[in-house]
């Protein structure tokens, strides 16, 4: 199940700032990625019981310097264009979020998760029927899908869950659910997938804490729970990014969060004690577009193809 906070199914959740307006909260569901595109958010809604410690990877988020990444080859759209090549070397050294620790281990999210994708939302787009499914590992993980859009990467659509899913049938549905069901934004069309960046988060080392404080910035996303000014159980995410690429402190990602989460009354310090806290870390990888054509043709002209392949011939 989801943990969701869009309001467009109550299993998914967003982890994005917020945009001033408040969702119901609710159980379960999915939820928007708020700091991963810095721009609006929603409230969240409660996500299922039993995840609290949910260790997916049981990994450093984002993955130690030097980690080897070796995704393999993921499908096409079927009865559309062929399937993708290997990353090129410089997108597997940009994982996005940093890691801390000693050690290294080899990274599970991949720049052929990001390809799949886009390979799903295209195939949607166009009337191509869904891609294949794709070789990379299908063990399950919390996740979220982000895309942004444009030179300044605007957020254009974010939404994840906190259970556990399949990773080929989690990134098929996710894919679609923050392109084109994400409440703050118009479903995406054709014309914009040439700007589009895909970011894939993959949730890991889920640790309840005590202390509303106990977590770090840049490195930890955090899922708060809390009672608001009704009576209600609600709750909110920012994925780690966020409060690093906001500029906030503790205090104002805390702040923020409970303002996304719906929480209307004034804000004392004795509230924030009542909060429920949740630290979470995540491995990240992100696409644009122009990458995603690029392996695609790098792959179409290894196999000795002299002419586009269609529908690429839009964007070539």
């Amino acid at each position: 199940m989801a943990a969701g906070c869009c309001g467009v199914k109550k299993q998914k959740l967003s982890s994005s700032p917020p945009s001033g307006s408040a969702g119901p909260g609710g159980g379960g569901g999915s939820s928007h990625c708020g700091g991963a595109a810095a721009a609006g958010g929603e409230p969240g809604a409660l996500p299922p019981p039993g995840i609290a410690r949910l260790n997916g990877l049981g990994g450093l988020a984002g993955g130690a310097a030097g980690c080897v990444l070796s995704p393999p080859l993921p499908p096409s759209c079927g009865g559309g264009p062929g399937g993708l090549s290997p990353p090129a070397a410089s997108l597997l050294a940009s994982p996005g979020a940093g890691s801390s620790g000693p050690g290294c281990r080899k990274m599970v999210v991949s720049a052929e998760m990001c390809c799949f994708c886009f390979d799903v939302l295209y195939c949607h787009l166009y009337g191509y029927q869904p891609p294949r499914s794709p070789r990379f590992t299908n063990d399950p993980y919390p996740l979220f899908v982000t895309w942004k859009i444009g030179r300044d990467k605007r957020l254009r659509g974010c939404i994840g869950t906190f259970s556990a899913m399949n990773l080929h049938s989690g990134l098929r549905e996710y894919t679609l659910t923050s392109a084109l069901k994400d409440s703050r934004f118009p479903p995406m069309t054709r014309d914009e997938l040439p700007r589009l960046f895909c970011s894939v988060s993959l949730l890991t080392n889920f640790e309840d804490v005590c202390d509303y404080l106990d977590w770090e910035v840049g490195v930890h996303g955090i899922r708060i729970e809390f009672i608001n000014e009704k009576g209600s159980k609600r709750t909110a995410t920012y994925l780690p990014e966020v409060a690093k690429e906001q500029g906030w402190d503790h205090i104002q990602t805390i702040d923020s969060l409970l303002r996304k989460g719906g929480y209307k009354a004034p804000i004392t310090n004795e509230f924030r004690k009542t909060i429920k806290l949740t630290r979470y870390r995540s491995e990240k990888m992100t696409m644009s577009y122009t990458e995603y054509l690029a392996h695609r043709q790098h792959h179409h002209f290894q196999n000795g193809i002299g002419h586009p392949l269609p529908p690429y011939n839009h964007y070539s």
